[in-house]
């Protein structure tokens, strides 16, 4: 199986350094010196880590035949990708691969439907949910603990208790109408 676990962004310096907008938790087991990894475009890889370290909280790589700034700006948006065990499991109880939430039904507490994950969206603030709805539209659920209660993989299903308005337009004009007759 495999598992994005980073992507390539700007060069750093002249000697073919690049930052990595990191996608993993587990960045010293899937980004160390040594590392084989499979890329997205397929064309610039695969790649082998020949060095990292942080420079202002920034992940920096140093990829073997990446000599120059012209060359390691070349990659930038290159997805990287790990060869994963589709066993393996994260070492946190409370984290999960991309392929183990792909496909859950994604339910509120009282069992009500709202749809099924068909896409994860990492952004820098946070993770989100692309839900696909049963009638065929979609919605954006902000992967955090005080939304997503619980994650069931036996059940393959996502518990969910959203905001107003999250779900349902409707819920968030009777809660702005009750906000206003307050």
């Amino acid at each position: 199986m495999q598992l994005v676990v980073g992507r390539i962004g700007r060069a750093h310096g002249i000697k073919g350094e690049v930052t990595v907008e990191v996608r993993t938790d587990e960045p010293e087991l899937r980004l160390g010196p040594g590392a084989v990894l499979a890329t997205d475009p397929p064309a610039a890889g695969p790649l082998t880590i020949e060095s990292g370290r942080v420079h202002s909280s920034r992940l920096l790589l140093r990829f073997e035949g990446v000599r120059d700034r012209n060359a390691a700006e070349a990659l930038r948006n290159t997805l990287l990708i790990a060869e994963v065990d589709p066993e393996e499991l994260p070492e946190d109880p409370d984290e999960y691969y991309d392929h183990q939430l792909m496909d859950l039904d994604v339910v509120l507490a009282d069992g009500t439907e709202i749809g099924r994950i068909t896409e994860i969206s990492h952004l820098p603030s946070q993770d989100l949910f692309i839900v696909e709805r049963p009638d065929g539209s979609e919605v954006m659920i902000p992967f955090v603990e005080e939304i997503v209660t619980e994650i069931d993989l036996a059940d393959q299903k996502a518990v969910i208790d959203p905001p107003p308005g999250l779900i349902d337009d409707s819920q968030a004009e009777i809660v702005s109408s009750r906000e206003e007759e307050s």
